[in-house]
């Protein structure tokens, strides 16, 4: 067990669940659901196969012989024989109609395509569970009044709930894009060497409509509405790049959550959660490193990258196949999946379980609020009888005055003492400090919360409220 390389996408990081949909178990009962599915097609349009035979290929659908297909694989050295060999020896009267008129991608592509939308069913299921976490923090949040930053400078303020609900729209995009995959995935089908289906019009003596039934036929016992119309040996490998550009979108959304929750704990504002014999740092012993936010990013920088792969793949496939997108295809696809699962899995339990701190919040914001209510007080001092216009310099300079202390002093922010101390802005200290109310500064964050999630998210989640309630436990 410790004497030979183990993927830490299976020991550390994805679901036991998505590991099972990649697993040999999982892809080779899908090929005998393929070769059951083929051989009842075919008896229903009038191939002489009987019933006894479909009967016999059931009754070992899921006890594979893996040691037999493994042992003639090394003499064949072809997986597909291989593994019609072994079926064959346990199905005996039923070994000269399996893979009847197909080739190796029958069974091959349509289930890359099987396991695909499985896979991207469950990593929608986990996505609509990391929404309905943000949903519920940025309720919570809604009217918190936070410091907002642009370029990581501080800006105007916001509320920590609106600044949820900009990780929240981002995954609803992912959202978007993702069901808009998932419904247009189609299986291959049982097109033949080159896509002709030449093979299966032999064995339907001419009849193209039977040809044409075939596939619609197979698709639907597989549990899809049809096939791509055309292909080659293989569906289109563009497909891949499909399925990998929404894994690799869903990479960028938390990626983005990741860097925000990482600087916020530098902050000591928001913090992802610290169990409590977690250890921090081998060497300092105070430290709380969001260690879980740093795995989402070096998992979702894996995910990106690994979107090249298909593009590789789809752009160089020679008319209508060539053999050199198998190894690429077996490492890329399983693994982008099992990245993005074992991502999603850390984002749900970074969400679930964040800490707020609103005194630290407070007192950052107060610290900047002078400089940015400095509108608001000018306002003030020209109904008090002020100038505009002279008032809008001298707060220009004073604002300088202020900085100046901060920074080279490192003192508190004196402005409001300033602005109280100068004649021209009428104005004592009282007054001023009464247009710190930080939420007179938030303009319609709150109410763009209710907003968004009302319209927007709320009915996403009741529409798919049978998906949700998971929790997600991570290994390490």
């Amino acid at each position: 067990m410790y004497d030979r390389y183990q993927s830490p996408l299976s020991e550390r990081y994805a679901s036991r669940e998505m590991q099972y949909i990649f697993s040999p178990e999982k892809k080779f009962r899908t090929w005998r659901k393929l070769w059951i599915a083929l051989a009842e097609t075919e008896k229903e349009l009038g191939l002489p196969i009987t019933q006894e035979q479909i009967d016999e290929l059931k009754a070992h659908k899921d006890d594979i012989n893996f040691d037999v297909a493994k042992e003639r694989e090394k003499l064949v050295r072809h997986d597909v024989m291989s593994h019609v060999y072994a079926y064959g020896l346990q199905c005996p009267n039923a070994k000269g109609i399996i893979h009847l008129g197909a080739t190796s991608c029958y069974v091959g592509d349509n289930t890359d395509i099987i396991l695909m939308t499985e896979a991207l069913k469950l990593v929608r299921k986990k996505l609509v569970n990391v929404m309905a976490e943000l949903a519920s923090f940025a309720e919570k949040y809604k009217d918190q009044p936070t410091l907002a930053f642009t370029h990581f400078q501080p800006a105007q303020p916001t509320t920590v709930g609106k600044r949820a609900t900009l990780w929240l729209m981002e995954l609803k995009l992912d959202l978007d894009d993702l069901d808009y995959v998932i419904s247009s995935m189609k299986m291959l089908g049982s097109k033949g060497t080159t896509g002709t289906q030449a093979s299966f019009l032999e064995l339907f003596d001419g009849d193209h409509e039977k040809c044409r039934r075939a596939d619609q036929m197979i698709a639907e016992k597989m549990g899809f509405t049809g096939c791509f119309p055309v292909s080659g040996q293989t569906y289109s490998r563009k497909v891949d790049s499909r399925v990998l550009s929404v894994l690799a979108g869903i990479a960028q959304s938390a990626h983005k959550f990741s860097n925000d929750i990482r600087l916020l704990q530098h902050l000591k504002e928001v913090e992802e959660p610290f169990e409590k014999n977690q250890i921090g740092s081998s060497a300092m012993a105070y430290k709380r490193n969001p260690m879980r936010s740093e795995r989402i990013a070096s998992l979702a920088n894996y995910v990106m990258a690994d979107m090249m792969n298909p593009m590789l793949v789809a752009s160089t496939q020679w008319f209508e196949r060539t053999l050199d997108d198998s190894a690429n295809k077996r490492l890329s696809i399983p693994e982008g999946f099992l990245a993005v699962d074992g991502i999603l899995d850390l984002y749900l339990n970074v969400v679930d379980g964040l800490v707020v701190y609103p005194k630290v919040i407070e007192k950052r914001l107060m610290s900047e609020l002078p400089f940015m209510a400095t509108e608001n007080i000018m306002m003030d001092a020209v109904k008090a009888g002020g100038d505009r216009q002279e008032l809008h310099e001298r707060i220009r300079e004073l604002s300088m005055e202020a900085g100046r202390n901060v920074k080279a002093e490192g003192k508190d922010n004196n402005l409001l003492e300033l602005i109280a101390a100068d004649p021209s802005f009428n104005l004592t200290l009282e007054e001023l400090k009464k247009t710190m109310d930080p939420k007179k500064y938030v303009g319609r964050a709150p109410q763009q919360v209710e907003e968004f999630l009302d319209e927007v998210i709320r009915p996403v989640l009741e529409e798919n409220k049978d998906l949700l309630g998971i929790k997600a436990e991570i290994n390490v």
